[in-house]
């Protein structure tokens, strides 16, 4: 599956900014979405595509780094690009710390802003493609059956038919037809394909 269109989400407290912000986005050719707060932005609907955040560290309410923060327990890897006019050296430590994928200080340079948002949306899609790749080999797995699983389980071991077919109970031609059951149902190409399947899925939890 093809991720949709990069998208560049501003969350940015003064409408002249992130209407300038915006304008500048778009002339690059950029599809942006605009929001002045965090809560509105931690409300809408995050779209499968590669995307960034471009985040004013100082918003009423809920700031910039408590967003970062809130978004991390979420499990939101979303890159987080943060713009400030009242930056200092702590506080961009420790956004970079926290994950950030840049800190920028106004006035800075549109060419910094956009190359900043260029390699977070590349880096963003890298990782979205691996996500969407898991989420498929779970979708799969899902398919199995309980004795199916038990099988792939035991085979990923390194057991032998003869060996599985022991270990449940069962005949090593049942155990064979389930084993060949596994390998279409997961798509996995060969024995070392369907371990690295399960590896990954054990890394996911």
């Amino acid at each position: 599956m093809k991720p949709a269109e990069p998208i560049v989400f501003v969350v940015e407290d003064d409408a002249a900014v992130r209407e300038a912000l915006s304008s500048l986005m778009r002339s690059a050719g950029l599809r942006v979405e605009l929001f002045s707060s965090a809560p509105e932005f931690l409300r809408a609907k995050m779209p499968d595509a590669p995307a960034c955040l471009v985040l004013d560290v100082r918003l009423p309410g809920l700031s910039g780094m408590d967003l970062q923060h809130e978004l991390a327990s979420a499990n939101n890897p979303i890159p987080i690009i943060f713009i400030t006019g009242h930056g200092d050296i702590p506080m961009s430590v420790r956004a970079m710390k926290a994950g950030a994928a840049e800190f920028l200080t106004k006035p800075f340079r549109d060419e910094d802003l956009l190359d900043a948002i260029h390699q977070a949306i590349a880096r963003d899609a890298d990782a979205l493609e691996k996500r969407i790749e898991l989420r498929e080999l779970r979708a799969r797995h899902e398919t199995l059956t309980p004795r199916e699983r038990e099988v792939m389980a035991l085979v990923v071991q390194g057991m032998l038919n003869k060996q599985v077919a022991g270990e449940l109970g069962t005949s090593e031609i049942t155990v064979k037809i389930q084993r060949g059951h596994v390998m279409r149902k997961m798509k996995a190409e060969s024995l070392a394909d369907l371990v690295r399947m399960a590896e990954r899925l054990g890394r996911s939890g």
